[in-house]
């Protein structure tokens, strides 16, 4: 029974180390084919929010209860924290830097 356990838990952290791969492939292939800044940076942010997540949880599941988990769940925490915070203060400052550009142009 153990065995049977053992094994559902690394399948289970493999779809989620998998599912955070594809999440950052995704956001990098945005980064990438995105025109301009801000939908760069929708396709990012989300994207490796959400890929990061799932790798850390899935890490968390591999490991089980122990103080490494604890650890990735407060990493897990910070980046839930900063990441659109960051996001947030980018497109503050180019959308401030538009303005400026089109009261030159005016």
């Amino acid at each position: 029974m153990n065995e049977i356990l053992k094994f559902t838990l690394e399948i289970i952290a493999i779809l989620f180390l998998l599912g955070g791969a594809f999440f950052f492939f995704v956001g990098t292939t945005g980064l990438i084919r995105m025109p301009d800044v801000f939908c760069r940076m929708h396709a990012t942010t989300k994207c490796d929010t959400l890929g990061a997540g799932l790798i850390l949880v899935g890490l968390m599941v591999f490991n089980g209860l122990s103080m490494i988990s604890l650890k990735l769940f407060l990493i897990l925490i910070f980046i839930w924290l900063t990441n659109p915070t960051a996001a947030h203060i980018i497109a503050k400052a180019e959308y401030k830097k538009e303005l400026l550009n089109q009261k030159e142009e005016d």
